[in-house]
This record gives C-alpha cells, sequence and structure tokens, in this order.
C-alpha cells in the first residue's frame, strides 16, 4: 500500500522585473485587428533582453498562434480577453508536435512553446479558442488519424509524418513541448480544437487556480504527457472530455520514445462535467508511475477515478494512490480500473497487453452512481497488487472485479439497487475486511 506522504518538488519559474506592453508594440485590443505579429514581436523583445513580464491590458487581443520563447512571461490583466482566428491557416506553416499519442507535425497549437525554459501565462483574463469551427473534424479525421496511428509501425519517419491539412488533426490549445519550468495559474480558458492544455515532454511545471470550461468533442482539460515532476491543484472543469487526462504515448510509436509520466501531483480540483475526473490512459505505452491524487470533488458527469487501457498498448501504470475524493451523481463508474478500452478510433497492431500494478485506492464518498467499482483486468497480464480502502458510495450496481491477482480491500461500503452485490472472477489472493455491500431501501 502507497504511503500519503508522496510529494514532489516544483518550483515556480522566476523572471526579472521589466516589463512589455502589447500596446507598445502596436497591440489594438478592439477584438477585430490581428495581433499575431504584436505578440511575436513583444515576445521576441522580452526573450532578447533577457526575460521579464508582457502585459495584456483588459480588453479583446484577436490573434492567430502564440509561440513563446524562454524567460517570457505572459499575464493577463482583468478584463484582458486573447481570442484566437478559427482561420485554419493562420495555424500554418505545421510545427513538431505529439498528437493522441503519435509524433508528427501537425498545425500548430493555439499557444505553443518549443526547447523552451522558464515560461509562465497568468493573470485574471481569458483565453478564447473559438474551437467550434475544427470541431466537426471529429467526424472526417479517421483517415488523417489511421495514417499517424500506423506511421510508426509501417517505418514512418516522424519528419515525414506532416499533416496539416482540412478535415485532418485538431490543433491543442496550449502545448509546451521538450520544456521545463513552466506556471500556467489563474487565468479562465474556453473552447479550444481539441485538448486544451498539453505538456509533452515537460519537466517541472505547475498548473494551478484555472477554470477551464470546453464544450467539444476531445475537448479534455489538462493532460500531462510524458512529463516529470508536475502540480496540478485548485482548478475547476466543465469540460467535453476527461478533465485530467495522463498519458505518454500510443502503441508503437509510444513504446519506441519510452517516456514516462511521473511523479505528479493533483489535489483540491473540482468538476461538474467531464468524461473522467482524473484518468490515466489510454495512451499510456511509455508508462505511468508516482501519482498522487487526493482532495477533490466531482460532482456530475460520466466517472470519478479511470484508468484504461487495452491489448496493443503494452506499458506499466504503477505506484499510484489516490485518497479523499468526493463523487456523486456520475452517469457510468465512479471507480474504473479498465483494461479493455474499447472506445479507440484505430485498432492497434499488436497484442502486446499493457500492466496495472500497485494501485491504491481509499478514503472515496458519494452518492448515486451508476456503478460504483469496476476492476477489470486482462486473463493473461492480470493486475496486481489493487487496494480499496474505506469505499463509501451508493448507485445502482455492486462491486464488479475480474482478473487479479492481489485484492485486498477493507471497509468497503456499497448501498446499490443490484442484487448480486460482490461479484469476482479470475481473482487470485483476495483479501476482505469489514465490508459489506447492502440493497437500497
Amino acid at each position: 500500500m502507497l504511503k500519503s506522504n508522496f510529494e514532489i518538488e516544483v518550483k515556480r519559474p522566476e523572471f526579472p522585473e521589466r516589463e512589455f506592453d502589447l500596446k507598445e508594440f502596436g497591440g489594438v485590443a478592439d477584438g477585430e485587428f490581428d495581433n499575431t505579429e504584436v505578440f511575436a514581436e513583444a515576445i521576441s523583445s522580452c526573450h532578447q533582453a533577457g526575460g521579464g513580464t508582457i502585459v495584456v491590458p483588459a480588453g479583446e487581443w484577436f490573434t492567430g498562434p502564440i509561440h513563446f520563447k524562454s524567460n517570457v512571461h505572459l499575464k493577463l490583466e482583468k478584463g484582458a480577453v486573447i481570442l484566437f482566428s478559427d482561420d485554419f491557416e493562420d495555424y500554418l506553416p505545421v510545427v513538431f508536435t505529439r498528437w493522441e499519442g503519435n509524433e508528427c507535425y501537425n498545425y500548430s497549437p493555439l499557444i505553443y512553446a518549443q526547447d523552451c525554459e522558464n515560461i509562465a501565462i497568468t493573470g485574471k483574463g481569458k483565453l478564447v479558442g473559438n474551437g467550434a469551427k475544427w470541431w466537426p473534424w471529429k467526424q472526417t479525421q479517421h483517415a488523417a488519424a489511421k495514417e499517424l496511428y500506423d506511421a510508426e509501425y509501417n517505418g514512418i519517419a516522424v519528419k515525414d509524418r506532416i499533416f496539416g491539412r482540412e478535415e485532418g488533426l485538431r490543433p491543442q490549445f496550449i502545448q509546451p513541448i521538450n520544456s521545463k519550468n513552466i506556471l500556467i495559474e489563474g487565468i479562465t480558458i474556453v473552447d479550444g480544437p481539441m485538448w486544451t492544455i498539453h505538456p509533452v515532454y515537460c519537466e517541472n511545471t505547475i498548473i494551478r487556480d484555472l477554470k477551464i470550461i470546453t464544450d467539444g468533442p476531445n475537448t479534455d482539460g489538462i493532460n500531462p504527457d510524458s512529463c516529470k515532476n508536475m502540480l496540478i491543484e485548485d482548478c475547476d472543469f466543465e469540460t467535453g472530455d476527461d478533465c485530467i487526462a495522463i498519458k505518454s504515448g500510443i502503441n508503437e510509436d509510444g513504446r519506441r520514445v519510452n517516456k514516462p509520466t511521473e511523479n505528479l501531483l493533483i489535489r483540491n480540483c473540482k468538476a461538474k462535467e467531464g468524461h473522467g475526473g482524473v484518468v490515466i490512459g489510454s495512451e499510456m505505452s511509455g508508462g505511468v508511475k508516482n501519482v498522487h491524487v487526493h482532495d477533490c470533488v466531482f460532482n456530475g458527469g460520466e466517472r470519478g477515478v479511470r484508468l484504461k487501457s487495452m491489448r496493443g498498448r503494452g506499458g506499466c501504470v504503477e505506484n499510484l494512490l489516490f485518497e479523499d475524493i468526493e463523487i456523486n451523481n456520475l452517469r457510468d463508474q465512479g471507480i474504473i480500473l479498465n483494461m479493455y478500452y474499447d472506445a479507440t478510433t484505430v485498432e492497434p497492431r499488436s497484442e502486446m497487453p499493457p500492466l496495472f500494478r500497485n494501485i491504491t485506492v481509499r478514503n472515496i464518498k458519494g452518492e448515486n452512481i451508476a456503478q460504483p467499482v469496476v476492476l477489470r483486468g486482462l486473463p493473461e497480464k492480470k493486475m496486481k497488487d489493487i487496494t480499496l480502502e474505506n469505499i463509501n458510495l451508493s448507485g445502482k450496481e455492486g462491486l464488479r472485479a475480474s482478473n487479479l491477482e492481489g485484492l485486498y480491500l477493507k471497509n468497503i461500503n456499497l448501498r446499490v439497487e443490484a442484487e448480486d452485490q460482490f461479484k469476482f472472477k479470475n481473482v487470485a489472493n483476495l483479501n476482505v475486511e469489514e465490508s459489506s455491500c447492502q440493497n437500497k431501501d
């Protein structure tokens, strides 16, 4: 069982006290003037001066993509709104990115930082992604997604995986990649094309006190992807997909890169809508380890604590602790560890199984959960050493567990409608203490 004193070392980036005002670079905050070059010039000047803070005053700042450089702090004052263009051509030329776990070159994210150190986006303002024009691509992207998903299997070099074409792969909202010492704090983020905050191959990242409101398909809130040493805290979510989804690459390409997400602390977050509150997968082929989630509230949406993978992923998910979480009014599962995930655009090209092990979920309470607890391992690669303790939930079904090696249940109290309350299949080394499951009155 994991201990509750899991901590990580993260530090805020520091910046010189010099400031740069967008208006001094010819910026106009009328919601119509194109400030793309204004942001680019301000960022270049700040970087060349040795770093500092670019102040975004109140008003509506229309722009195309914003590309960061090292030692730049973008600060949105109260009343400042950055409105991003929905013209696809504005996000060309293509840039190096990772799209749903595969490396490629695609449309630029709305805010992009490659190979940067000491960068920040803070303040009381708002980022508006205007993603609705991109969202229909969800229905038309299958051919492009399959081409990318099969690229590694077919021996296509990353430099030759060029996308950036219409009805192809939607860009992310904010993506630092191969960067470190990152801070995103205080702002509100609304409706990007796809994943909202997507750090890739990053180290020492703090994401705190955000409000993320997204309504489109696959508009996840925060997606740490093959990152190390990250703190996520005090964020509110209302998303069109998972609220926080931890990733590390997919299938052959994820195993080639082979970079886990590790040392991640998530605390004091809230969600009222989303496919999952805190999720791992399904793109986890590089592995995920050392994750601590605590003191969160998920009231509404589909699922609470969710791990998802499938045959073909490979990778190992281990050393996880979820504790002191309240989950209510969920349409699907409250706690689900699932190695049979099937909602994927393209089927894997191998049968390589993943591995889930050393996972603790404790001190979880809530009401009105369709399926309070579901644990589904694979018969050829059972989940190992799973602990559930102090689980107090009400809902429709009872606890369902299959294909596990080492399951410890202590103080599991479920109030459900189903008659068959605890169901176990192919579970070895099962230990049940002080647990009960009763029908609702």
